[in-house]
């Protein structure tokens, strides 16, 4: 699964091809959940709320990007690398 961007001790990735709303994985630690793109729901899995807060403040950022970077990974293409938060 191709990192798309690392900050603060967040990895966000997207799998290849993936099914379901289009969405990214974003892991801290032992903790993991899938964010929707176009809402930044959690749609599974647990993110402390400060790490919640960091990734949905990077992805507000950077929704255009990562629904590009979904079109590509449904095409089997590698995502590009977006900016990290500062």
């Amino acid at each position: 699964m191709p990192e798309i961007s690392r900050f603060y001790g967040i990895i966000i990735r997207m799998f290849y091809r993936e099914h379901g709303p289009p969405h990214f994985h974003a892991e801290y630690g032992e903790q993991e959940a899938v964010v929707a793109i176009e809402s930044l729901e959690v749609l599974a899995g647990y993110l402390s709320p400060r790490a919640r807060g960091l990734v949905v403040e990077w992805a507000f950022l950077h929704q255009d990007e990562l629904f590009d970077n979904w079109l590509r990974t449904r095409a089997s293409r590698a995502p590009l690398r977006i900016e990290p938060l500062p």
